[in-house]
């Protein structure tokens, strides 16, 4: 049978051999082909902003409409997203986040200010081995928030510090600690398949946790208001033994204990981050010193890394010092995100009663995110910020963790920052209605907590009363979407434009 009778799904599964050609074509020279002038080759570039594959000669990226040569490490968020960078500015990132430790900013006094623990050698943390597609935890996430910053100038830079091997032994085994450390020897390595190290990693890791290990000592003694950790490689995802996720060292881990040498007795740990995270659970799964609550997509253990369901409460004696709210599904925005806090996290917080805050502030929940998928805006970080800053009597600590949208990050990060230097929310988000999945989680959630915080009873069973008024009103939108939807001539669905109408429907669902 003759290959131009085949379908393109037979020639795909071999079902039929094709006839030889008579023609030899055993002298055939590939080179020769490209310099034939028909032959026109079709560039592939990768967004700077992104890292979304863009083919051809357009200038904006496909997926997130970023200008190929956007001046986003430069200016961060304040960059034109259509336009290329402007002339006159430094082509070097790191120059402009060498500016957040401008050592004439420490002589400021620093007892109400706001720190940042930065360091430019954690830019050098970065994947050797070149694949088909750039890796999403990439420094340009540092420069991007970087440039962002020091146009506000008021942040209190602390010096950076490598964490000690005595230290790290509070939070992490030998062999995940000798781990890390042997990659300092090799040119490339891997932990796990997407979690990738380099000579330089091993001091990056160690740098990005003694700046957590300082900036909690320094905001639990009192010498600082409040810090932002501007660090890499992130490390919720870090357990006691092993490095996965992108992550080497727990950050949010190792601060936490570095409260409590400072005298805390009783630290909470927020994890907003779009992924849960496992490391920091598995971590502190049996300590009723540590409250651990974590917001994430899950989807019935389905979105990596699979745990963090709503049963995982604790163990050993520490149940109901472990909260998971477990996403069912992408594209959760600040309704969702505020409801869950107002009837979740700030009720069994404020029986907690923690003497020092730590939030582990992943931004790939925002908006953009190629990873998270979901929807936060920078106004609904700022309030959930603004919720967490009389936690602790404001003794709070923001440390980076994921987030691979490089404007959704620097603008998230910075509506964050902002809050921390004692700015309100533009928008206030007191009366809110979530999803109607939204709802069912945190429904869920407060029915396995109701167990060891008494304080949710009133909760649930107001929500349960109102359950009637939150479902009437999802009907309500989905009622005026299929109104919306019957605009369409009803021909559309059965004619030529059938699929044009299917889209459509889907568009409203």
């Amino acid at each position: 049978m003759k290959g131009d009778d085949m379908t393109v799904e037979e020639m795909y599964n071999n079902e039929y051999e094709f006839e030889d050609d008579e023609d030899d074509d055993s002298d055939w020279d590939p080179s020769a082909v490209s310099d034939h002038n028909n032959v026109v080759e079709i560039p592939k570039w990768f967004c700077i902003n992104c890292t979304w594959p863009n083919i051809g000669h357009d200038f904006h990226c496909d997926l997130c409409g970023e200008h190929r040569e956007s001046g986003i490490l430069q200016r961060g968020f304040l960059a034109s997203s259509l336009h290329p960078t402007e002339q006159g500015l430094a082509q070097n990132g790191a120059d402009v986040a060498v500016a957040l430790q401008d050592p004439s900013l420490q002589s400021i006094g620093s007892d109400n200010r706001t720190a940042i623990g930065f360091d430019e050698r954690m830019l050098l943390h970065e994947e050797v081995v070149q694949k088909s597609h750039p890796h999403p935890e990439r420094s340009d996430r540092l420069r991007a928030i970087a440039a962002s910053l020091a146009a506000t100038g008021r942040c209190y830079p602390i010096p950076p510090r490598e964490i000690t091997r005595e230290e790290l032994l509070m939070v992490h085994s030998l062999e995940n600690i000798e781990a890390v450390e042997l990659t300092s020897q090799v040119f490339s390595s891997y932990f796990t398949s997407d979690t990738y190290a380099n000579q330089n990693s091993a001091r990056a890791a160690r740098l990005a946790a003694g700046l957590c290990f300082d900036l909690a000592a320094a905001i639990f003694s009192g010498s600082v208001k409040n810090g932002f950790a501007l660090v890499r490689p992130p490390g919720h995802h870090a357990g006691v033994k092993q490095a996965m996720g992108f992550c080497l060292h727990n950050n949010a881990a190792i601060a936490a204990l570095a409260a409590q040498n400072a005298g805390a007795k009783k630290v909470l740990i927020i994890d907003w981050d779009v992924h849960h995270g496992n490391g920091t659970q598995e971590i502190f799964d049996k300590n009723k010193s540590v409250l651990y609550i974590s917001l994430h997509r899950h989807e019935g253990g389905m979105f990596y890394p699979g745990t963090g369901s709503a049963y995982e409460v604790g163990t050993m004696g520490a149940e109901g010092y472990c909260v998971n709210v477990p996403w069912s599904r992408g594209g959760v925005g600040d309704n969702d995100y505020v409801f869950a806090f107002q009837q979740v996290v700030l009720p069994i917080v404020s029986e907690f009663d923690p003497d020092f805050t730590i939030i582990s502030a992943g931004f790939d929940a925002a908006r953009g995110d190629p990873l998270g998928r979901c929807d936060i805006t920078p106004s609904g970080y700022a309030q959930m910020t603004q919720m967490c800053s009389d936690i602790s009597g404001g003794k709070l600590l923001v440390i980076l963790e994921g987030g691979y949208n490089l404007r959704s990050i620097s603008s998230s990060a910075t509506a964050v920052i902002k809050v921390l230097l004692g700015e309100n929310p533009r928008h206030s988000m007191e009366q809110v209605i979530p999803t109607k999945s939204g709802l069912r989680t945190v429904l869920e959630v407060l029915e396995v907590q109701l167990n060891y915080w008494p304080s949710l009873k009133s909760k649930l069973s107001k929500l349960q009363s109102d359950w009637g008024l939150y479902a009437l009103h999802d009907k309500k939108q989905v009622k005026k979407k299929k109104r919306r939807a019957k605009q369409l001539p009803i021909w559309w669905k059965l004619g030529r434009k059938r699929l044009l109408y299917r889209l459509w429907c889907k568009k409203l669902s």
